[in-house]
């Protein structure tokens, strides 16, 4: 006998606008033309040249102007920037300034770690899905090589921006793609596994399977160095622990950040995303859309939908009418995300600029303030997920340099009097004292950390040893010249 039931589920799903104005974010400017021209060649509906109607917004715009998307920019203050002056002439506002073509402004860097693992990823022979979900999974690896969500997250994100809708299993199918990628280790959620991913690749002899059984089973007490007790749950000798100790210091506990290092010959061109300038005390702001073309929809697909009627009983006519019809709304929403990506973006690094306002001012990198992902997305109202994807693979262009958006975001360090400072002065402290050390009896971790208590700095010693290895220094005994 069959069985009916009645259930109720509560589903939130993106408007096609909404879904592709979040592809939009993640494209830096020199990815956005290449995107437009290919929507340019695909769409006969999309051309080139000013619409009519930009003067006022879209009825989608208008629908939207509570959401996420949203461009109230009167939250954010007096800060003098030129981001409202650019909203209002539809975004293609450059600089009063007398600066030559931004757009021909042409600086050196690596290819981005993402870029690099997306890259590996479509080489691979595998079905869509898994590929689509590694991608996915590669964006929000970190700069060191982990994955800084846990997959729960990842497949809530999912569902709630994108309306798709992935198991555990199949994510962490795609996950078992990403760690097969270069460099070894990369895609791991913790350090452990990380040490895990790069045994695997070595050659199994007995050093490399002792230190996986090391890393696997005892991980804790190697990190604690309870050698010798290691020594006897595995019933090794100690010229065998010392030789899969010795496999274990060769790997490289932030993969991310050894790809930065070993590509330095790998040049590409970067293209700011926006302009920062002062002038008088004051900053101004700009989108870098030189070389962005102005869009519009077809007159004559709009003239073919006045002339065709969706009713016409002619069955040719009828699906002229559809063509049309797609391809008219495709445009439209093609124009609608731009808009409302540069409307994010502007947006997003006005409360940036808000928030460093001291370094855009001096360039001084001891003025950058603590500040984190969620500190911006709680001043413009977006999710953090989209000021991720804003912040990724885009640059400023200042009067001090150019710069990657990640650079502004920091951890926050407590002084003793309660005061937030950044950890990138942290950072310069642990620098300078290293240079400045005997290297025939170079300072531990632990004179560095009462170092910066004396200085004023609440921080553990594991946080020094931290922010030393993101330096790239070795360790006291690794420094000690013999």
């Amino acid at each position: 006998m069959l069985k009916q039931e009645l259930n109720t589920k509560l589903q939130q799903k993106l408007s096609p606008v909404q879904y592709q104005t979040i592809k939009m974010l993640e494209y830096p400017t020199a990815d956005l033309e290449d995107v437009i021209t290919k929507e340019l060649m695909e769409n006969p509906a999309l051309e080139e040249g000013q619409s009519e109607q930009d003067d006022n917004f879209s009825d989608f715009e208008k629908d939207t102007e509570q959401d996420e998307f949203a461009a109230n920019n009167d939250e954010l203050g007096d800060l003098d920037i030129m981001e409202r002056d650019s909203f209002d002439k539809g975004f293609d506002y450059i600089s009063k300034k007398n600066y030559e073509n931004p757009a021909e402004i042409l600086y050196s860097r690596e290819q981005s770690f993402f870029e690099y693992l997306i890259e590996q990823l479509s080489m691979l022979n595998t079905d869509e899905t898994t590929l689509k979900y590694a991608k996915y999974l590669a964006g929000n690896i970190n700069e060191d090589g982990y994955l800084s969500r846990d997959l729960e997250s990842i497949i809530d994100d999912l569902a709630f921006q994108a309306g798709i809708t992935a198991t555990e299993q199949e994510m962490q199918t795609a996950l078992d793609l990403v760690q097969q990628l270069e460099p070894a280790g990369v895609g791991a959620r913790n350090l452990q596994e990380c040490m895990l991913l790069q045994l695997k690749r070595l050659p199994q002899r007995n050093s490399v399977k002792n230190a996986y059984k090391i890393i696997s089973n005892y991980f804790e007490q190697f990190a604690k160095k309870s050698f010798s007790s290691i020594e006897n749950k595995l019933n090794i000798s100690e010229s065998e622990f010392e030789n899969a100790f010795l496999e274990i210091s060769k790997l490289n506990p932030k993969p991310g950040s050894a790809f930065t290092n070993s590509r330095e010959g790998v040049s590409e061109h970067i293209i700011p995303d926006f302009i920062v300038e002062e002038e008088n005390g004051k900053l101004y702001i700009s989108l870098n859309n030189s070389n962005v073309p102005e869009l519009r929809v077809s007159s004559v697909y709009t003239q073919m939908l006045n002339d065709f009627s969706e009713k016409n009983s002619d069955e040719k006519m009828r699906q002229a009418f559809e063509f049309a019809k797609q391809k008219v709304d495709s445009a439209k929403w093609f124009i609608d995300s731009i808009k409302q990506r540069n409307a994010t973006l502007l947006r997003t690094m006005s409360a940036i600029v808000k928030e460093q306002q001291s370094f855009f001012l001096t360039g001084e990198e001891s003025q950058l303030k603590p500040m984190k992902l969620k500190d911006i997305a709680d001043i413009v109202g977006y999710d953090i997920s989209s000021i991720s994807r804003v912040s990724n693979s885009k640059y400023v262009q200042t009067e001090f340099g150019i710069f990657p958006l990640k650079f502004f975001f920091s951890e926050a360090i407590k002084t003793d009097s309660g005061e937030q400072v950044s950890n990138r002065k942290i950072r310069d402290i642990i620098k300078q004292l290293i240079e400045n050390e005997d290297k025939t009896k170079p300072i531990t971790d632990d004179i560095i950390t009462a170092e910066l208590v004396k200085k004023g700095y609440v921080i553990a010693r594991r946080t020094v040893a931290k922010y030393r290895e993101q330096l790239n220094i070795p360790s006291t005994r690794q420094r000690a010249k013999r």
